[in-house]
């Protein structure tokens, strides 16, 4: 049994230290770190695409320091010390599988991702700051978009058996490493599972739980909702001392949404609406009387001030139901390039200064999908849209329909892939000393904060 006062359980609907203490979970998620994606940190496509090039760039031994500088910018001590200043008591780590195995060792550790996550797990614990450990993107892709590293539309993890039995050797792994660990407040097998069968994800979230269970019986596990942490009906009843997870992204907070009171895609939506959706997604929490837990939420900025006013309305709206609710939180995102971050890289970096030419592309072609917009393609669009709603007006593909498809093959895929190859002669030549200086772009004091969001975090 856990000895530290700080090590959580679960105990009907609350979260508690070892002294019954009920401890209220609010946090931010370290999007991008350990698992990068497109606009956190400037590149088109998905991260292993990124990283082919930044090699065929640089060369092996460059494009490995590129990397790891890379990591330790983004995530230091000053970052630490910052996410606490907030009156945060959790950061949530993201990873990649590759930082553990590679796709041709298969089941091979690679004790540099291990590293990674001690050097950030003791980081926060010297600010009392709990961890949880998110498996952001797993073997194969659990589900079909670009933050779990997709390179398709398809969620292969639960087509092969191979795949899921990696994702659990890792799991091992981690519960083995941390499990005597008081300041991991828990394991995230798997970010935002999408399984289009509704049939697999259920027997993996038996199976994980049970080979984590025989190395580490205490440890809270969080697991998601199918389709995107929105889905629990297909889970059956709930788990000792495991939490679930449902992520809260209202329509008015993406970067197409707005006004806030008013209609975004055709539909109303205000405080109440807002909240009652809520509600409803938490409608399997309290049936079973388990803790409620929003493991992402949070608007995307566009930098126009009245745009943003309201997106910091809508913000401000759901962190009341949330306190209200007693649940609890964990923001998306701590950095990145200006989207969404609590702290952002500026214009003016050295990175951002390199990289000028393809984030104007990226944004003329509406490559990605949390902060791009399509206005600039609309001549492409528009008849794809059209010969959809003629020849085939019941087409619903999972996970969110006919326009998320167009979307996902067309600008997040056919567009955004070529997009990547601006990068080859950007990076070309760069020597040890211009890598180092590029990747300090991201270090905590190059940063600034996003004083209106930090005021309303400060605030909760």
């Amino acid at each position: 049994m856990p000895t530290h006062p700080a090590f959580l359980k679960t105990n009907l609907n609350k979260i508690q230290n070892q002294a019954g203490v009920d401890v209220i979970l609010r946090g931010v998620g370290l999007g991008g770190w350990m698992n990068m994606e497109n606009f956190i940190t400037g590149f088109p496509a998905n991260e292993e695409a990124f990283r082919r090039v930044v090699t065929r760039s640089l060369g092996e031994e460059k494009a490995n320091f590129f990397f790891e500088r890379y990591l330790e910018y983004f995530f230091g001590e000053e970052d630490a010390q910052c996410i606490r200043s907030l009156g945060f008591n959790l950061v949530r780590l993201s990873f990649n599988y590759r930082h553990f195995e590679d796709d041709m060792h298969p089941f091979v550790l690679r004790e540099s991702g291990l590293k990674q996550l001690d050097r950030a797990i003791e980081l926060c614990a010297r600010q009392e700051l709990y961890t949880i450990l998110d498996l952001h993107a797993a073997p194969g892709w659990q589900n079909q978009d670009w933050h779990c590293d997709n390179p398709s539309a398809r969620a292969l993890f639960w087509q092969h058996k191979h795949f899921q039995d990696r994702a659990v050797w890792l799991w091992k792994i981690l519960a083995e490493r941390y499990k005597d660990n008081p300041w991991v407040a828990g394991y995230d097998p798997l970010n935002e599972p999408s399984d289009p069968s509704e049939s697999v994800v259920g027997p993996f979230y038996r199976r994980v739980v049970q080979a984590i269970r025989a190395v580490d019986p205490d440890h809270i596990i969080f697991l998601e909702g199918n389709r995107y942490s929105q889905d629990f009906s297909i889970l059956g009843p709930p788990l000792p001392n495991v939490v679930y997870t449902l992520h809260d992204y209202p329509v008015p907070g993406f970067i197409d949404g707005g006004p806030y009171p008013g209609v975004s895609r055709g539909e109303y939506f205000d405080h109440s609406i807002v909240k009652n959706k809520f509600l409803q997604n938490c409608e399997y929490m309290f049936k079973h009387q388990t803790p409620i837990w929003v493991g992402e939420f949070g608007p995307v900025y566009t930098g126009d001030p009245q745009a943003d006013a309201m997106r910091y309305q809508l913000l401000d709206d759901q962190l009341s139901f949330y306190k209200e609710l007693g649940a609890s939180w964990c923001l998306w995102t701590y950095k990145d390039i200006g989207l969404q971050g609590v702290v952002n890289v500026p214009p003016g970096s050295k990175w951002l200064q390199k990289i000028r030419p393809i984030l104007e592309r990226k944004a003329a072609l509406g490559v990605d999908s949390w902060g791009g917009l399509d206005h600039g393609i609309r001549p492409i669009m528009e008849p794809l849209e059209q010969t959809f709603a003629e020849f085939f007006p019941h087409h619903d593909p999972f996970p969110f329909g006919t326009q998320w498809e167009i979307n996902r093959a067309v600008r997040h895929l056919l567009l955004a892939e070529p997009l990547l190859e601006d990068f080859y002669p950007l990076l070309q030549g760069l020597d040890f000393a211009e890598i180092d200086e590029l990747m300090a772009s991201f270090q905590f004091n190059q940063t600034v904060p996003r004083k209106p969001l930090c005021e309303i975090l400060k605030k909760m």
